[in-house]
């Protein structure tokens, strides 16, 4: 008797790991370049504090309301497509074999083998084998805007609460490097789990986030002492 090769693949994360990256990245990087910004400034150090939660709070509102919306409409898209192809099925069926029919041509099968292939498939389920063949919609690409705009409110609070953690536990003068160095030591770990989990390049998956965020910290501390010696 025949054993089935049970196999497990990366592309099975990728609902969860894009939203969940991106949530924890920006929960960084934003909440770290705000805390640096206004501590450069000469803010004292409640204010630095109520600035980072401020930021914290607003910055998980805007990913899930960011992710649910994008998603929605992806969701949406996907929708109207597979009710124009529902009608399609119900009006045009041999049409819809012979296209197909042509898929299964064009990616190598011989006609007959794809006309057979594609009335069997249609037969079992018309809709779903157009989605996917057709329209490249299946259960591992289907929008979920509830379940994108969670991950990404609450990696986004994890991801902030570090670089606020810091900026709690020190004052002072070592404050801007302390939350600077620690938040590009968060990315960097952020950057080898993203890569890790999606069989990427460590290093690569490493550097690409901790350039952006070094970037973005350097930015506001500069508009920060700018502005903080303008005022004062």
């Amino acid at each position: 008797m025949s054993r089935l090769h049970s196999e497990t693949h990366l592309i099975h994360r990728i609902g969860w790991l894009r939203a969940a990256v991106l949530g924890a990245n920006d929960g960084i990087v934003s909440t770290a370049s705000l805390l640096v910004g206004v501590s450069a400034s000469g803010a004292d150090h409640a204010a630095v504090l109520v600035a980072g939660l401020a930021g914290l709070v607003a910055g998980a509102m805007s990913m899930a309301a960011g992710e649910y919306v994008s998603v929605s409409s992806q969701t949406d898209t996907e929708m109207a497509d597979l009710t124009r192809e529902k009608g399609e099925l119900a009006s045009q069926w041999d049409l819809e074999v012979d296209e197909l029919t042509g898929i299964y041509t064009q990616r190598g099968v011989d006609a007959e083998t794809a006309r057979k292939v594609a009335e069997q498939m249609m037969k079992r389920d018309a809709l779903a084998t157009h989605a996917r063949e057709e329209l490249g919609i299946s259960d591992l690409t289907t929008a979920r805007p509830v379940q994108a705009a969670l991950t990404s409110a609450l990696t986004f609070s994890v991801g902030a609460a570090a670089p606020l953690l810091v900026a709690w536990l020190v004052a002072g003068s070592w404050q801007v490097p302390a939350i600077s160095a620690a938040s590009l030591l968060f990315l960097a770990l952020l950057g080898v789990v993203g890569a890790q989990a999606g069989g990427a390049n460590l290093l690569k998956g490493a550097l690409r986030v901790t350039l952006w965020g070094a970037f973005a910290m350097a930015a506001t501390a500069a508009v920060g002492a700018l502005f903080g010696t303008v005022t004062a």
